[in-house]
């Protein structure tokens, strides 16, 4: 069914969860305010006010396609906060978050199924992500079929090659194995074979060129890849759609100078998205703007998810 609300088919039991259950910070952070993510270090020697600023988008779709995208941007942050500012083109969301953990990352948009280790692991506080000028936001899950594939419902996955992203999207993974299994009693391995193509463009790809009978996927990253032409959409048929979930989360180190961390928030709620590059392809998928979030409350869904799958946010 179309629009049914996601959570309720996963675990009528985690709607009843509070905010914060199954989810801990790594001891290396402090949360004395009690909003789930990493404090900034009271003590200055432990702050961090680095010349250049890295900077990285989710590793969604081919990073390479993003560089141009961002530059008016990171032209806008570099303004604001009197440094310069490095695209980091990141190859995987493992990546993307060990390397802020290590320091070597500081502004980032991170994926939405993401944050929570984001935030758990590397010290991630993520304040804003991008909206309609209504201040509409996000995406919905879809499994996605090709024409001709035999498939109508989910239940026909049965037998049948479903590709994911990563393990840690929540649109790729974490959402449709829950959904499968409490609504429609499909495991993976089990009752269909799960393959891991990983990222968003090349499960589309696959499904669209008959190399997956199935995929799971985010729709907004189709709706992109439809507009450059790169797929059409007689190719897919979408079988299911979920709810609407948060998107990508953007936010900043923990242990950036306090000072710092101001200009960059004011950086993303300044910026001018008239005429520019970024308004030309996330106006694709409706996001013309940024808007406040918290991570305590607009995740709450996600970590309700996690919470259904079993997920542990483990820091090594």
């Amino acid at each position: 069914m179309i629009g049914q609300i996601l959570v309720s088919l996963i675990l009528t039991a985690a709607l009843t969860l509070p905010a914060s259950a199954g989810f801990q910070l790594d001891g290396r952070y402090q949360d004395a305010d009690g909003d789930l993510i990493a404090d900034i270090p009271t003590d200055p020697a432990d702050q961090v006010d680095p010349v250049t600023l890295i900077f990285a988008y989710t590793p969604v779709e081919d990073p390479a396609v993003y560089v141009d995208v961002w530059k008016e941007f990171l032209d806008h942050l570099s303004e604001a906060t009197g440094k310069s500012v490095q695209f980091f083109p990141v190859q995987s969301n493992a990546a993307q978050i060990e390397a802020m953990r290590a320091g070597r990352l500081h502004v980032a948009g991170v994926n939405t199924g993401s944050n929570p280790l984001a935030v758990a692991c590397a010290g991630f506080r993520p304040f804003t992500m991008m909206a309609s000028d209504d201040g509409s936001y996000g995406y919905e899950m879809e499994i996605i079929t090709y024409p001709g594939s035999g498939i109508e419902k989910p239940e026909d996955l049965k037998g049948r090659v479903l590709a994911f992203t990563a393990e840690t999207s929540n649109s790729g993974f974490k959402a449709p194995s829950a959904l499968l299994k409490s609504e429609f009693g499909l495991e993976r391995d089990t009752d269909f074979t799960p393959r891991f193509s990983g990222a968003h463009d090349n499960s589309i790809l696959g499904v669209a060129n008959k190399d997956y009978d199935a995929a799971a996927i985010a729709n907004s990253v189709k709706a992109r890849m439809i507009d450059r032409g790169l797929v059409t959409e007689d190719q897919l048929k979408t079988i299911y759609t979920s709810q609407t979930f948060p998107t990508t989360g953007f936010g900043m180190a923990y242990n950036l100078k306090p000072e710092l961390q101001d200009k960059i928030r004011e950086a993303f709620f300044s910026f001018d998205w008239k005429g520019t590059k970024l308004l030309e392809e996330f106006s694709k998928s409706g996001d013309t703007s940024f808007i406040p979030i918290t991570f305590k409350d607009d995740w709450a869904v996600i970590r309700q998810i996690d919470e259904a799958n079993g997920v542990q946010y483990s820091c090594n």
